[in-house]
């Protein structure tokens, strides 16, 4: 019996082939409206010596233009594609089917590829999410997706997020010729450096939200809830889960992983690594201030709650002396002490409260109170 590692590519292989089977009859009664791919794309354009041709370009005239001079490169940006849509660009430029598959459903996790002579590169995208107050806030971090097919003489970026726009890093790369001249792996460079300066500076507004739970937390009458803490821990791991597992493939990078990097650009990859490494280890620093938060905030109702508990016990110790002493001369009994004596009730109350009294002062002398 074949194992299931076996079985794996016919599974999926079948879930491919019924998909196509499924866009060309169409679902239901009614054939799927045809979405044109100019619709997915967010700019296409040609670099040759590091500037940018004019004219605008499809994904099958940029790459035939850079082909036919023998320089320079194509990129092309596309915005949350479909299967259908993306099936044009992989076939022109030779993208393999399982990296496009995870480029069109996202959800992966940051990783570095080689597929013969393509590198194929996921980056997890960050946004802050401003709110009025950190103690009270729902979401603090929403992640989005970058992935990008870098070639010999292209590039294939693929966003899905609403906050992942590479426009500005293309127009900081079109102001430095220089960058640019160094290839496909210079824009590779560009988006890497843009997503882990993004991750620094969501990093520093979470490093204030913290600061600002942390004084609540230690201020003397705080009331801070430890579901909240919870809540800023599991965005603080959603924010790890981005940042940790690209450290491997970035220090790959660094290292000469592929010869789609060129040298030169080595270097700036090692700065980008250095740059995520030390966000990493403040992501790692923060989620552990936030268990020992959470221990204190327990630690805190454990003794309030014992600080209620000592006031509720002094307070029925309080009670018990009258309640005994009533309960004794309620008893229905003829020949009891004091029972017939004129000042007997007044005693009574005399020594009730002078009881009270003691109990009371010590009570307070011991902070029960």
């Amino acid at each position: 019996m074949p194992s299931l590692s076996q079985l794996r590519p016919s599974i999926r292989s079948a879930g491919r082939t019924r998909r196509r089977a499924q866009r060309a009859a169409g679902t239901g009664s009614a054939a799927r409206l045809r979405v044109p791919l100019s619709a997915y794309v967010v700019d296409c354009a040609v670099y040759v010596d590091g500037e940018r041709l004019p004219g605008r370009w499809t994904h099958e005239e940029a790459i035939a233009e850079v082909r036919e001079r023998g320089d320079g490169f194509a990129w092309i940006g596309l915005h949350e594609p479909d299967d259908e849509q993306i099936s044009g660009v992989a076939e022109t430029y030779g993208l393999h089917e399982l990296a496009v598959e995870d480029a069109v459903h996202a959800h992966n996790r940051p990783k570095l590829e080689r597929y013969d002579d393509t590198l194929f590169m996921v980056l997890k995208t960050v946004r802050y999410v401003g709110h009025a107050d950190p103690t009270t806030a729902n979401e603090i971090v929403e992640t989005g997706e970058v992935m990008a097919f870098v070639g010999r003489d292209f590039v294939v970026t693929v966003r899905h997020g609403r906050h992942t726009g590479l426009r500005e890093v293309r127009r900081r790369l079109e102001e430095d010729p220089e960058q640019l001249r160094l290839g496909p792996a210079a824009v590779l460079h560009g988006i890497a450096d843009h997503v882990v300066d993004t991750y620094i500076e969501v990093v520093r507004q979470i490093e204030d939200d913290l600061d600002a739970v942390e004084a609540e937390v230690f201020s003397p009458r705080s009331t801070m809830n430890p579901e909240q803490i919870y809540v800023m821990k599991r965005e603080i791991l959603d924010l790890r889960r981005c940042v940790m597992p690209l450290v491997g493939p970035m220090r790959k990078l660094s290292e000469g992983y592929s010869s789609l990097v060129p040298h030169e650009v080595r270097s700036y990859f090692r700065d980008v690594d250095d740059h995520l490494g030390g966000v990493a280890e403040q992501v790692a620093g923060f989620n552990e201030l936030l268990t020992t938060l959470v221990d204190a905030v327990l630690a805190k109702i454990s003794m309030r709650q014992n600080n209620d508990m000592r006031k509720i016990t002094a307070y029925a110790g309080l009670i018990s002396v009258p309640t005994m002493i009533a309960g004794v001369y309620g008893m229905n009994f003829d020949i009891m002490p004091e029972l017939h004596w004129d000042y007997g009730y007044p005693m009574v109350l005399l020594v009730i409260a002078t009881i009270c009294g003691l109990l009371y002062r010590n009570f307070r002398r011991n902070g029960w109170l």
